[in-house]
């Protein structure tokens, strides 16, 4: 059986690289679903898009226009460019008329080159990390939690939201709490955005945002690996100016990282 994340990101194929989907209720981060739901629909029509299955995403980019309320949805995909490995492919999400989300991702087949090896540096917070299973699962009320954190299990090595930290950083360990068929490309999305953004690190009350620029790069296999483990996520603020900040994030498995996120948010109130 399917988890709750790949129902909810779920679409049905119209021809010509349109699809429909259904935005459920209960994913909710204010108003619109959060955009990790969002940008994971939009990859599974990318992805459906491009039938050669060789071709996995590489990396992603994506803008979240408005809030998308539950109910159905159009994406619509266009093929930027198809070359002998790589296919750029983009997609817009309409609502009632409106495009609510867009992003454009590459999908590059494997290359047969010799390449130097390489073992990624793993950072001192990764490395001292307990094993996931030492570290108690967060109770986080809805509200004031946002309403799809319900369905996300979140073990912090570090502060809780608003306990002023006075650190502009979050970590710890994150999984679906509905075991997914497998970790794929969709799933990465969801788990880098599901966490709670750094800038509450420094806070002692809670502010309103909203993610409006996301670019994620992922760095692993489709199906590579094991869908019940929690991987590990590291987030740090770049940045803050006029009502906008940066984030940085990435996710670990190990001393393996998986996946890495750059994402601009808006501080609504």
């Amino acid at each position: 059986m399917t988890s709750a994340f790949e129902q909810g990101s779920s679409i049905s194929s119209l021809g010509g690289g349109r699809f429909v989907a259904d935005i459920p209720d209960g994913w909710q981060q204010g108003r619109g679903a959060f955009g990790g739901l969002v940008l994971a629909t939009l990859l599974r029509a990318i992805e459906a898009a491009e039938g050669d299955r060789a071709r996995i995403t590489r990396s992603l980019s994506g803008e979240l226009c408005g809030p998308t309320l539950p109910g159905p949805v159009e994406i619509v995909t266009t093929t930027l460019r198809r070359g002998h490995y790589v296919s750029n492919i983009d997609a817009q999400m309409i609502q009632n008329g409106e495009v609510v989300a867009h992003a454009s991702a590459l999908l590059g087949a494997p290359r047969a080159v010799r390449t130097p090896t390489y073992a990624d540096p793993v950072p001192s917070r990764v490395a001292a990390a307990p094993d996931w299973r030492e570290v108690p699962v967060a109770a986080l009320p809805v509200p004031p939690a946002p309403v799809f954190t319900r369905h996300v299990e979140f073990r912090p090595t570090g502060p809780l939201p608003f306990a002023g930290g006075g650190a502009a950083e979050v970590h710890g360990y994150v999984r679906m709490r509905s075991t997914p068929t497998r970790i794929d490309g969709p799933a990465l999305l969801g788990l880098l955005d599901a966490w709670w953004p750094a800038l509450f690190g420094l806070d002692g009350a809670p502010h309103m945002m909203a993610t409006v620029c996301f670019t994620a790069q992922l760095l692993v296999a489709p199906g590579s690996l094991a869908p019940e483990v929690p991987l590990y996520h590291t987030a740090r603020i770049a940045g803050v100016r006029d009502g906008f900040f940066v984030e940085f994030r990435e996710l670990w498995s190990g001393d393996r990282l998986v996946a890495m996120n750059q994402q601009t948010m808006a501080i609504l109130a």
